[in-house]
This record gives structure tokens, C-alpha cells and sequence, in this order.
């Protein structure tokens, strides 16, 4: 069987090379996103997908658009018998669709239809979900809309971030793939319609979704910040700048904000880190990051006495 891949970053490397492990698969081209500045020198970087592709001495297509007219004739050129994409990171047209005989089918980081859209390990962590997973699904022209062929669970745990959770979450899709080639390439899967009606979106993160509102619960703030973690990462406002919180211990029930404190107040800034007032709890810092300088230690920070407590986070004036 000819098989075309499309991914761009790590994500998808795992997956890439179940592929290339089937002796009943030819891989006969990748396609991937076109190569970015990445940076502050802004340094022109191939995607992961495309290093591993040139690894293997695999032709690499980087339509900018693929729907694009001399795209999709690259790929009828190669007549491919299956797609396969995993965070290519491009709706695929239908005239890319149709061409496949046995389809294009996606490897999604969720357990649709929860969480169609771009970035579903950030919900599901944000979300303090306890489990997620990877689908395999037939692509159609909505998003994320297509029959489910198969699916695997994944917890999350305590400890996991939308980084760790990536990494857990790719290798079980390319795991799940291995299991699901055998029936697709033989006809046998029997696909599942998704109810629409259940559907929930994870569109991609915007800046205002990063920054903290110390009123809400410190629970919610702790998913955030390890929703967020490693990127784009969760931030406040101190002394009119960005503060970014990378990590925070899990809120103990028994950390109760005294009456009449104001959310985003600091509490108490030592080794056990800096403990800031919430709209429901108490959430402890452990690392952050301030304007123009590195990640640190909250506590190495707290004994700089620049946080000290009654310092009021998130506000521009501050």
C-alpha cells in the first residue's frame, strides 16, 4: 500500500515511523509544514516530521497552502492508496480527501468528540480532566467531524502538563496506529459516526486565556498553569510587567485565604515558595519567570525579598 504522511512536529515522529516499520507500507513521500524561523535570531528550522522524513531518505512536500491547485497535484501524482495525518497542522480540501482509496484518516489527541480543534492537550489538562486520549478517525471536510475507528485512553495524572502529557499522548497514538493498520489496510473497521451533539472545541490558546485571574479558584489556576506548561505558559502582571508562573504545588484544602484579603495577594513568599491569595485557596508558586530574565526557583526568588508578602499580583499598576 502507498502511503502519503502528513505532520509537522514531534507529535508526530512516533507515528511516522510505525509507518515505516509496516512491511506491508510503502511511505512514499512525507508532507510537512514549510520550514520556520524559530528563535531570537530567528534561525530557518525544519519541522521534527521532516527531520525524521530526511532520515530515511523520504521525499518532503511543504505546500505553504495545500489546498492550493499545484498541490493537490503533487500529491494525485503520487497516487497514494492511504493518508495518514497527525498535527499536520492544515485542513486537508476535498480534493486531497477523495483521492486515497482506502480514505485519510487522522491520528487526534483526544477522545472525540471531546475536544476537536488544535490543542486538546492544553484543554484537557486546563480542564483538570483525569483521562484522555488519542482517536483514529476518517477525515472529513469539518473539523475533526470524521467516523472514529479506534481510540485509546490515557490518565492524566498529578504531576503531568500539557508537555508531559504530549509526549504520553504520541506515543499512544502511534501505538494505536500499529493496532488499527492490520483491519484498516484488510477493510475490516467499522467506523463510528461522533454525536455531534456532545462535541466540545479546543480552539488554539490566546493571550488572554495565558494571563491568571487570581479570583478564580486555586485549583482551576493550578490546571491552568500546568495546562499552559511548557508553552505558551501562564503569566501575571507585576510592577506593570509579565511575571510567567511555570509550575505550582497542588492546592491543599487546608490553605484558606484569610477574610478581607484581595485575590493576587502574596501571603507568604519562603521555601516552600510564594503563596498567593485566590478567589478559593491558596496557590504556592514553586517556579517563575520575570520579565527578562530566566525560570527560577520561587523560593530562590522569594529570598530576594522582591515578593514579599502583601505584594498584590495582576494588576497593570502594581
Amino acid at each position: 500500500m502507498r502511503v502519503i504522511f502528513m505532520g509537522t512536529p514531534d507529535f508526530a515522529v512516533p507515528s511516522l515511523q510505525t509507518l515505516l516499520n509496516d512491511k506491508n507500507l510503502e511511505v512514499v513521500a512525507v508532507v510537512t509544514q514549510p520550514d520556520r524561523p524559530v528563535g531570537r535570531k530567528r534561525v530557518l528550522t525544519p519541522t521534527p516530521v521532516k527531520v525524521e522524513a530526511e532520515k530515511h531518505g523520504l521525499p518532503v512536500l511543504q505546500p505553504e497552502r495545500l489546498r492550493r491547485p499545484e498541490s493537490v497535484e503533487a500529491i494525485r501524482a503520487l497516487q497514494p492508496d492511504l493518508i495518514v495525518t497527525a498535527a499536520f497542522g492544515q485542513i486537508l480540501p476535498k480534493s486531497v480527501l477523495e483521492l486515497p482509496k482506502l480514505g485519510c484518516i487522522n491520528i487526534h489527541a483526544s477522545l472525540l468528540p471531546k475536544y476537536r480543534g488544535g490543542a486538546p492537550i492544553h484543554y484537557a489538562v486546563m480542564n483538570g480532566d483525569a483521562v484522555t486520549g488519542v482517536t483514529i478517525m476518517y477525515m472529513a471536510e469539518g473539523l475533526d467531524t470524521g467516523d472514529m475507528i479506534s481510540k485509546i485512553e490515557v490518565p492524566i495524572e498529578d504531576s503531568d502538563t500539557t508537555g508531559t502529557m504530549f509526549d504520553k499522548l504520541s506515543l499512544a497514538g502511534a501505538k494505536l496506529l500499529k493496532e488499527t493498520l492490520p483491519d484498516l489496510l484488510a477493510g475490516r473497521v467499522q467506523a463510528v459516526p461522533q454525536n455531534d451533539a456532545e462535541a466540545e472545541y479546543s480552539p488554539n490558546i490566546t493571550r488572554e486565556q495565558e494571563r491568571i485571574d487570581w479570583t478564580k479558584p486555586a485549583k482551576q489556576l493550578w490546571n491552568l498553569v500546568r495546562g499552559l506548561h511548557p508553552r505558551p505558559g501562564a503569566y501575571t502582571l507585576w510592577n506593570g510587567e509579565v511575571l510567567k508562573i511555570w509550575t505550582c504545588a497542588k492546592p491543599a484544602e487546608s490553605d484558606r485565604v484569610p477574610d478581607g484579603v484581595r485575590p493576587g495577594t502574596v501571603l507568604e513568599a519562603g521555601e516552600r515558595g510564594i503563596a498567593v491569595a485566590t478567589g478559593q485557596g491558596v496557590l504556592r508558586i514553586t517556579e517563575l519567570q520575570p520579565a527578562g530574565k530566566k525560570a527560577m526557583d520561587a523560593a530562590a526568588f522569594a529570598r530576594s525579598g522582591q515578593l514579599a508578602p502583601g505584594t498584590v499580583l495582576g494588576t497593570s499598576g502594581d
